[in-house]
């Protein structure tokens, strides 16, 4: 596997690189294109070596002409290849029209695409619309992806899966499927959240050559979160040295969700482990995991010899929404200490910031840990919103609630107040009921164990998703448990 670049950008800011590469270090719009050209056609030589034919999807922008080099060097090396164009020759514009032209001068064969025509190839190219795009696809384009998804042969993408916004990892209606996706000049952002994992395939990088010091000019938008490991033990340590954390949670019929959140805790590397829950749930908690202390608690005023010793506060694993968790919600925001928010404590938040009464969580010692529907509450809009742009959703919910904050799901987004990054671990397996409750409880260890904020949600996201890659790698991903994590969790802090 190609070991990709840490930092990620927008399309406007690639451009941008781009335009740099060639305004001051002598590179041309026709040389990128046939280098984008070339690096297309060698991934495809290494991961289908034994094609014989290529069909190359052309649309009439850009895009399109670095199809048009792959065509003609497939074409070179023998290989059967149709170009299927979206876009007529008179279409073609600049750099992408002598690409055609150079292609077409060879005996190239192309013909107009005719959603009724049987495409027959050992490999199809993706080169139909590029990274600009920000509309639903429509028309004849929609039909061409439609053909290439229903093809059998494997796709790779040119730059990135036509209909898939290079922003966001958004699609409105229609994206081809890849099998592997060859992007240029720097990473976008897109390829790495939202629906991207369903349309991207493998994802391989090439900078074109651009050097290093053009990078230096622009910031990048988002990074790759990379796994830190965790500074070793000091031989002389005891259990007060690695912090205390305190779950909150597990309202009638949802124990199980303060029990593995507090239980990851533990295995994550906290020192003491405690939870405050309904008083009936106390001794069933302590009979299954005797390491962690529970604790029977009424109301608010009970909690608080409890939240004077934590270190760090979880709230939320099973909470409900009812007046008793409303109450250690409150007493728990007033302790002003270090504290993960989740589930229903942030529905509570939600509900509280937006008309009744405010809650106001003391700045810069929170974080916050929403999935789509939780996030779409927090800024009192829908699901669907939230998923349109989950890169402006994160940061919109950072700025409301500061703090840093987590925004879960394929590609997860962790937003501080200075940066954001992306954690590329995890699977669908993790689609799961208890996933969340091991995450919050990872969190809390890590920020028990002196970790930054921001440290602590990014490592925690990672070894999260990496923990569920593990546990998935011999059974597979269906029928994962959120308690199978927790013997590679504990591998992977060690």
């Amino acid at each position: 596997m190609q070991k990709l670049p840490h930092t990620l950008y927008r399309t406007d800011q690639v451009n941008e690189l781009e335009c740099i590469a060639i305004n001051e270090y002598g590179f041309s719009s026709f040389n990128l294109m046939t280098k984008a050209g070339y690096e297309v056609f060698q991934w495809i030589t290494k991961k289908w070596p034994k094609a014989q034919s290529v069909a190359v999807f052309c649309g009439s922008g850009n895009n399109a002409g670095d199809g048009y080099i792959v065509a003609s060097l497939a074409q070179q090396a023998g290989k059967r290849v149709c170009v299927y164009a979206l876009a007529t020759a008179e279409k073609l514009t600049g750099v992408a029209l002598v690409a055609y032209q150079n292609y077409v001068s060879a005996n190239g064969k192309v013909v107009l695409f005719d959603a009724l025509q049987p495409i027959d190839a050992d490999v199809l190219v993706d080169a139909l619309l590029s990274t600009g795009l920000n509309r639903p696809v429509t028309g004849r384009y929609a039909e061409a992806i439609e053909a290439i998804n229903a093809c059998p042969a494997p796709v790779i993408a040119v730059d990135i899966p036509s209909g898939l916004n290079s922003d966001t990892g958004h699609v409105h209606d229609y994206a081809v499927k890849a099998d592997c996706t060859v992007t240029f000049v720097g990473l976008k952002q897109g390829l790495f959240s939202g629906q991207a994992a369903e349309y991207c395939g493998e994802v391989f990088y090439t900078s074109l050559l651009v050097p290093d010091a053009v990078f230096q000019k622009i910031s990048p938008s988002a990074y790759r979160v990379v796994h830190v490991p965790i500074p070793r033990r000091n031989r002389c340590a005891h259990k007060g040295v690695y912090g205390h954390v305190l779950v909150i949670g597990g309202a009638q019929g949802f124990m199980g969700a303060a029990r593995l959140a507090a239980e990851a805790a533990l295995r994550a590397g906290a020192g003491l482990v405690s939870i405050a829950t309904r008083p009936e749930h106390s001794s069933f908690i302590s009979l299954t995991r005797p390491e962690i202390m529970c604790h029977g608690i009424a109301n608010g005023v009970q909690l608080l010899p409890l939240l004077k010793k934590a270190t760090v506060i979880v709230i939320g694993p099973g909470l409900g929404q009812s007046e008793w968790a409303k109450d250690l919600l409150l007493a728990a925001i007033l302790a002003k200490k270090l504290m993960v928010v989740d589930a229903d404590a942030l529905n509570i938040l939600a509900n509280t910031t937006s008309g009744r009464h405010t809650l106001v969580l003391a700045p810069n010692t929170s974080v916050l840990t929403p999935h789509t529907g939780e996030a779409a509450r927090l800024l009192v809009t829908t699901a669907s919103v939230i998923q349109q742009d989950r890169f402006a959703a994160v940061r919109n919910i950072q700025r409301k609630y500061g703090g840093v904050v987590i925004l879960k799901g394929a590609g997860t987004l962790i937003a501080s107040e200075d940066d954001l990054a992306i954690s590329t671990t995890g699977n669908p397996g993790m689609a799961s009921g208890g996933m969340g409750d091991v995450l919050s409880g990872i969190i809390g260890a890590l920020l028990a164990q002196g970790l930054p904020l921001k440290d602590a949600a990014q490592q925690g996201v990672f070894l999260h998703g990496l923990a569920a890659d593990l546990a998935a790698e011999k059974e597979g991903e269906r029928g994962l448990l959120a308690s199978d994590l927790m013997p590679y969790l504990r591998k992977l802090v060690n």
